[in-house]
């Protein structure tokens, strides 16, 4: 039997598919990221099968555990607490162990945070990428708008709620007008959507809001970034050649553009 790989609600109970449902019933067991919240969705839809664990913590363990009850020929389930196991959820060991196995892989989609705030956004286009959480640190948050200020598409990013402002704060400091959607409690009943630029968006949000946050940036502008980054580089030129210590160049054109000081200063030699 195969490794039912099911999507589940991101919010909304009512947001699953007839053919999870049938799975999740008929299944061993399923793996559940925390038995607590998937507890809910089986009591809302009177499912009893067993419960079994499967978070960050034990994930390694647990995929050695369930592939020899697969290729024994038990049907088992997989869920996290919100959307598609593995993507920036535990179940990507499970999925990998048991293809190297030989298992069966299926996957039966569902609810999805990053395409629905993509369209929620109104910033949708014919691609788009997705990045998972973003990075905590400062500099590293500069580096990932340094990077994306040239992709001519949206991306979708994951972030916490407590570090929403200064995320924003961040972005509107390296790329004020760029266009952003903060999408918070999607399908939920206080569901909300906040459009507008990097600059209207931090001035709006200075404190951290409740609930789940999913941010969609919009399309960079190419030429704009190749221009910018050519203008740092020859800041950083200029500063050297004035007799200002590459290192201490990289920094100050850092601080004044948002740009990565490590690739300033690498980029320079």
């Amino acid at each position: 039997m195969p490794l039912a790989v099911c999507a589940t609600p991101i919010g909304n109970l009512e947001d699953i598919t007839f053919r999870v449902l049938t799975e999740l019933r008929e299944a061993s067991v399923v793996l559940a990221e925390d038995t607590r919240h998937t507890r809910i969705l089986f009591d809302r839809y009177e499912i009893t099968t067993s419960l079994l664990s499967c978070h960050e913590h034990n994930e390694a363990a647990r995929a050695a555990e369930i592939v020899p009850r697969l290729l024994a020929g038990e049907r088992i389930a997989l869920v996290t607490d919100a959307g598609l196991p593995g993507v920036s959820d535990p179940g990507a060991r499970v999925i990998a162990a048991a293809i190297e196995a030989g298992a069966e892989v299926t996957v039966l989609p569902g609810a999805s945070a990053v395409e629905t705030a993509l369209v929620a956004s109104g910033l949708v286009g014919e691609r788009y990428a997705f990045i998972g959480f973003l990075p905590r640190k400062e500099g590293e948050l500069r580096d990932v708008w340094e990077e994306l200020s040239s992709v001519e598409w949206p991306v979708v990013a994951f972030e916490s709620p407590k570090r929403l402002p200064k995320t924003l704060a961040s972005l509107a400091a390296a790329d004020p007008g760029r266009r952003v959607a903060v999408c918070r409690e999607l399908t939920k009943k206080f569901e909300e959507v906040v459009r507008g630029t990097a600059a209207e968006v931090a001035a709006q949000i200075s404190e951290p809001p409740p609930g789940e946050i999913v941010l969609v940036i919009g399309p960079g502008d190419a030429e704009v970034g190749a221009a910018a980054l050519a203008a740092a580089h020859a800041a950083v030129a200029k500063l050297v050649a004035a007799g200002t210590p590459r290192k201490a160049a990289a920094e100050v054109v850092s601080e004044l553009t948002g740009m990565s000081r490590n690739d300033l200063y690498r980029d320079g030699l």
